[in-house]
């Protein structure tokens, strides 16, 4: 992990243009290339950000340090820097991964034996199905065969809908499971994180786990 904090201005280029004007800002560069600038505030989310894998350039460029992250799709993510106050990198190592409470493991037992009530014709291929950047919760196939990984929370926010974005982002680059399609299930879905599952073609499905408890459940509600 490296984390820098400089006074910069950021313009990202790709899917649409994007300015931060001057600012002191957190530069994280973590260990799988994942670049995101930070301001002092907002909680996790980053001002923007490129994910993995791309590749970043850093020179001189009229006395000032430069950096240029690309990605495969030809998005650019620029970073002056006008000023570096703290350049610091530390070794992490493995992470174990997210621990899921009782709650969200009892969810993905219960789906993962009755995956035919998300959809008729559906089957389980593996519960906990490994990548190189974490478990996949659920890997099914549909009734027609297509590869459906499905991400199990109790409350769906965005940072969920992420984590399932990379999943199949990463899922799709395996010519034996693509295409892989999404399903991003919890108890409660906030506004904002449906409105970017959508976007991004995620179906979203609430799940009553009462109800599942009981095997009863017919009012699993898939959209």
């Amino acid at each position: 992990m490296r984390l820098v904090i400089a006074k910069c201005t950021v313009d990202y280029s790709g899917r649409l243009d994007a300015h931060l004007s001057e600012a002191v800002r957190l530069i994280m560069v973590k260990a799988d290339g994942c670049v995101a600038v930070h301001a002092d505030g907002g909680a996790y989310k980053p001002l923007n950000w490129m994910n993995a894998p791309n590749h970043l350039r850093e020179y001189e460029e009229g006395g000032e340090m430069k950096w240029t992250v690309t990605n495969e799709k030809k998005e650019q993510l620029t970073i002056q820097l006008h000023e570096i106050l703290s350049d610091f990198t530390e070794e992490m190592g493995l992470d174990p991964g997210l621990q899921k409470d009782g709650v969200e493991a009892h969810l993905q037992e219960l789906l993962a034996a009755n995956v035919e009530k998300i959809s008729a014709g559906m089957v389980l291929v593996r519960r906990e199905y490994p990548t190189d950047i974490g478990p996949v919760d659920l890997l099914c196939r549909d009734v027609v065969g297509t590869a459906v990984a499905i991400e199990i929370k109790r409350r769906g926010e965005i940072d969920g809908v992420e984590q399932l974005s990379r999943y199949l982002e990463y899922l799709n680059r395996d010519g034996n499971l693509r295409p892989v399609s999404g399903i991003f299930a919890a108890q409660e879905i906030k506004p904002q994180a449906r409105v970017l599952a959508e976007d991004r073609g995620i179906k979203c499905l609430i799940i009553d786990y009462d109800e599942l408890r009981g095997i009863e459940s017919n009012e699993l509600k898939l959209f």
